[in-house]
């Protein structure tokens, strides 16, 4: 435990960060195999579910919960399955 008053605000401050991300990835990985379970089973809102899940990625990416590389990768794959619709 820490005994420095600084580093007890900064652990509760790292804490409250770790939940606010963990909660932005879940999220964001739920809206990802939603778009996929769509388009495995040729759903007509499959369009519509790339559109929000690209839109959670970048907003995921912009606040650094993930790396924009990865953001980018995964808009690009779902674009391609978008597309082949």
């Amino acid at each position: 435990m820490a005994n420095i008053k600084s580093q007890i605000k900064r652990n509760l401050q790292s804490a409250a960060a770790h939940e606010r991300n963990k909660s932005v990835r879940s999220a964001l990985k739920t809206s990802i195999r939603r778009f996929n379970e769509a388009v495995a089973s040729g759903s007509d809102d499959a369009k519509a579910l790339a559109r929000e899940a690209s839109r959670k990625l970048d907003k995921a990416a912009t606040s650094k919960v993930i790396h924009k590389n990865q953001a980018a990768n995964k808009k690009a794959a779902i674009a391609k399955k978008a597309n082949a619709l």
